[in-house]
C-alpha cells in the first residue's frame, strides 16, 4: 500500500462520503498546519502572533479560492469534455483587460469606455467567451496534442498583443510619431502595452464595510467606514490587525465561499444536464456520439465558449484584484499551476478540482516556502543556542559553492535560499509520484459517467426491473 494510499484511509468514512465535509476538513487542516507554522515563525521572530496568522491565512484562502476556481473553470473544458485547452493564461488575460479597458476612465492613460465596474466585468466575460468561440472554430478541427499546441500558441498570441506598444494607447496625439491609440467607431483605447495597465481596486470589503450610494455601487465605494466597518476594524486594529488584512481576508472567503461554490453549482448543473451527458459522451467516444446524432461539433464550441467564459471571470477575480497588471502576469507558467491542480485533484471531479486547488495552493506552491521559513528559523535558533548571538546558516552563491564546500548547513542554506527555485523539482516530484501511483489524482475515480444512470449496476436476477417489466435471467431476447 502507498503512502497516499495509507494517509485516504486514515481519513473517517463519514468525511469522504460528504463532499462538503471533505472540503471542509481539508480547509479547516490547512489552516491549523499554516496557524501552527506562523506561530512559530512569530515567536521565533519576538514578533505579534496574532498578525502575522492572519495575514498568512488571508493569502492562503485567496491561493485556495482562485485556483479552485480556475480549476472547476478548466474541469469543464478537460474532464467534461477531453478538451486539452493549454490556453488559459491567455482566455484570462482577455478577461482582465476587457474589464480593465472598459472601465477606465476616456481621459486615462491609457484611455478606456468609463462604463461601471460591474458593466465592465460583465462585458469581459461575453467578450472572453466570443474570443474563445473564435479560437474554437478552427482550433476544435484538431485533437489532443495539435489542441494543446494551437491553444498555448493562441495564449501566448494575446499576450504579445497586450504587450505590444503599437495597441499601448499611452501616445494620444494623432499628430505624433508613436501615436498608438486604437480607434473604433469613434471610441478610443488602450492596453497599456509592456507598462500594464490598471485594474478597478473596488472589491466586496469596500461595499460592506464603506458608506455607499447609488454611484459607490456602479464606480467604487467613496465614503468612510460604516457602523459595521468601524466595529470590524477597530477589533482587528485592537489586536494589531491592520485594515488591509481585514479587507484582504473578507475579499479572500467571499471568492471561496461565495464565487467557489457558485462555479461548483453550475458546473454540477451542466453536468447533470442533458448537454452535459453530451458532453461527457464525447469525452469518452466522439465517433458514437456523432452516430448517435449530435453535432458534436457545435456542442464543443458551445462549451469552449462557456469554459472560456469562467476562466475569464476568474482572471478578472484573481489578478484583476491587485490594482494593476501586465503581460508578463499571463505567461504560459500560470496554465500549468493550474493543470497541475486539476491533474492532482482528478479530472472530471467537480470536488476533486476544489481538492485539487487547496492542495497545490497550501501545500505544492506556498508550502515550500513556508516550510523553508520554519526550518531556517528553528536551524539559525539552535545555532544561536550553541554558537552565540549573531550566527546563522550560510549562504552559498551558488549550486557549486554550496557542494563543494562539504558543508551540510551550506547545503541547507542553498536550499532554503533557493526554494522558489527548487520547489519545482518538487512538484515534478509529486506528479511523477501522482503517475505511478494514482494516476486518476486524488478523486479522480470519483469522475462523473456520460449516462444519467450508472450502467455498470445490472438489476439482479429475479428482481423486478426498473420499468415495471421482468429483469433478465440469461433466456431468449428480442433480436
Amino acid at each position: 500500500m502507498t503512502v497516499g494510499a495509507r494517509l485516504w484511509g486514515a481519513v473517517p468514512e463519514y468525511i469522504k462520503n460528504d463532499d462538503t465535509r471533505l472540503i471542509a476538513g481539508l480547509l479547516v487542516f490547512t489552516y491549523l498546519v499554516y496557524t501552527l507554522a506562523q506561530t512559530y515563525l512569530a515567536v521565533a521572530n519576538n514578533a505579534a502572533v496574532l498578525p502575522a496568522v492572519a495575514n498568512s491565512l488571508q493569502n492562503i484562502t485567496f491561493l485556495i479560492a482562485v485556483y479552485a476556481i480556475m480549476a472547476l473553470a478548466l474541469n469543464l473544458h478537460w474532464g467534461y469534455t477531453g478538451l486539452f485547452n493549454i490556453g488559459i493564461a491567455g482566455f484570462m488575460a482577455v478577461g482582465v483587460y476587457s474589464m480593465s479597458i472598459l472601465a477606465a476612465p476616456a481621459t486615462g492613460s491609457p484611455p478606456g469606455f468609463g462604463l461601471p465596474v460591474p458593466v465592465a466585468v460583465i462585458g469581459a466575460v461575453i467578450i472572453t467567451a466570443i474570443v474563445g468561440g473564435i479560437a474554437a472554430l478552427p482550433a476544435l478541427q484538431l485533437e489532443a496534442d495539435y489542441l494543446a499546441i494551437v491553444t498555448v500558441g493562441f495564449s501566448e498570441i494575446i499576450r504579445l498583443v497586450f504587450n505590444a506598444s503599437y495597441f499601448a494607447g499611452t501616445v494620444k496625439d494623432p499628430e505624433a510619431s508613436g501615436y498608438n491609440v486604437i480607434e473604433i467607431f469613434g471610441y478610443t483605447f488602450g492596453t497599456g502595452g509592456g507598462q500594464g495597465i490598471n485594474t478597478p481596486t473596488s472589491s466586496p470589503a469596500d461595499f460592506l464595510y464603506s458608506t455607499t450610494s447609488l454611484g459607490d455601487l456602479l464606480y467604487g465605494p467613496t465614503g468612510g467606514p460604516n457602523v459595521l466597518g468601524e466595529l470590524v476594524y477597530g477589533a482587528a486594529d485592537s489586536v494589531g490587525v491592520n485594515s488591509s488584512v481585514v479587507n484582504g481576508a473578507t475579499y479572500a472567503f467571499f471568492l471561496l465561499l461565495v464565487v467557489m461554490t457558485l462555479y461548483y453549482v453550475l458546473l454540477v448543473r451542466i453536468g447533470n444536464s442533458p448537454f452535459g451527458r453530451v458532453l461527457k459522451a464525447i469525452r469518452e467516444d466522439e465517433i458514437v456520439a456523432q452516430s448517435l446524432g449530435k453535432d458534436t461539433r457545435w456542442f464543443k464550441i458551445k462549451v469552449f465558449m462557456v469554459g472560456c467564459a469562467l476562466m475569464g471571470l476568474g482572471g478578472i477575480l484573481w489578478q484583476g484584484s491587485f490594482g494593476f497588471v501586465n503581460p508578463n502576469t499571463f505567461r504560459p507558467i500560470v496554465t500549468f499551476y493550474i493543470f497541475t491542480a486539476l491533474i492532482i485533484g482528478g479530472s472530471g471531479s467537480n470536488t476533486g478540482s476544489v481538492i485539487g486547488g487547496a492542495v497545490f495552493a497550501a501545500f505544492l506552491f506556498e508550502g515550500p516556502k513556508q516550510l523553508a521559513r520554519v526550518v531556517q528559523a528553528s536551524v539559525e535558533g539552535l545555532l544561536v543556542t550553541v554558537s552565540g548571538p549573531g550566527a546563522s546558516l550560510p549562504s552559498p552563491n551558488n549550486f557549486y559553492a554550496a557542494v563543494v564546500s562539504l558543508d551540510p548547513l551550506a547545503w541547507l542554506g542553498f536550499a532554503i535560499d533557493n526554494v522558489s527555485t527548487l520547489k519545482f523539482v518538487f512538484l515534478g516530484a509529486v506528479l511523477v509520484y501522482l503517475m505511478q501511483n494514482r494516476s486518476d489524482g486524488l478523486l479522480g475515480h470519483r469522475k462523473e459517467i456520460a449516462s444519467s444512470v450508472d450502467l455498470s449496476e445490472r438489476t439482479p436476477a429475479g428482481r423486478p426491473a426498473a420499468d415495471g417489466g421482468s429483469a433478465d435471467t440469461g433466456g431468449e431476447t428480442d433480436e
